[in-house]
């Protein structure tokens, strides 16, 4: 019976280990071998996709709907809003339509961070190895019924890339506020945790 015990906690003790593998960005991945132009913007993405991680990671439901004035977003608000844009950042590689408006009413916590950070992990190893000329052909494109208003990568960069970054910024401090900081461990500089 005490085998039996055992195995049953080293089983399940797995299984949480392997689910909390399977997200993105646990850590960085490895950097890529040159600096072209599509590798930086791969590079840029996954540090997004790693301060997203973190910031994310073990959100109680007390975080999630904090927020610092009643006119502000929620952390969770935050979430749906960095995950609208993520869906961005993916689609702009293909010039995809990003239409307008999104529902994500019906998505949760669970959701919003799973898809964020899968969205961040295709969007990574699409820019990864593009030309500078190929950054031409990268639009983002907001479809309102039938009307499209493409726009050039540069506005990616500085508009919903570096928007999630901050994003992820005031998700640390708001659940610092709230009383659950984030792993202490977390080094952005190295991509992984401390020892």
């Amino acid at each position: 019976m005490k085998n039996l015990l055992v195995l049953s906690i080293f089983i399940l003790a797995s299984n949480l280990q392997a689910q909390h593998m399977e997200l993105p960005y646990h850590q960085i991945p490895d950097y890529p071998e040159d600096y072209g132009s599509g590798n930086v913007v791969a590079r840029m993405i996954d540090g997004l996709g790693f301060r997203f991680y973190w910031a994310t990671e073990g959100l109680t439901q007390k975080d999630l709907d904090y927020k610092v004035s009643e006119d502000g977003r929620t952390i969770f608000e935050t979430l749906q809003h960095i995950y609208g844009m993520s869906e961005m950042i993916k689609n702009a590689p293909e010039s995809k339509p990003n239409v307008r408006p999104m529902n994500l009413s019906e998505l949760t916590y669970k959701d919003l961070r799973e898809g964020t950070l899968k969205n961040l992990q295709a969007a990574s190893q699409a820019m990864a190895g593009a030309t500078a000329d190929d950054f031409k052909d990268f639009k983002v494109i907001f479809q309102r019924g039938e009307n499209q208003t493409p726009y050039p990568y540069w506005n990616m960069i500085n508009g919903m890339l570096s928007d999630c970054i901050y994003h992820a910024g005031q998700i640390t401090m708001m659940r610092r506020a709230s009383g659950n900081p984030i792993n202490p461990k977390v080094s952005v500089f190295n991509g992984r945790l401390r020892e």
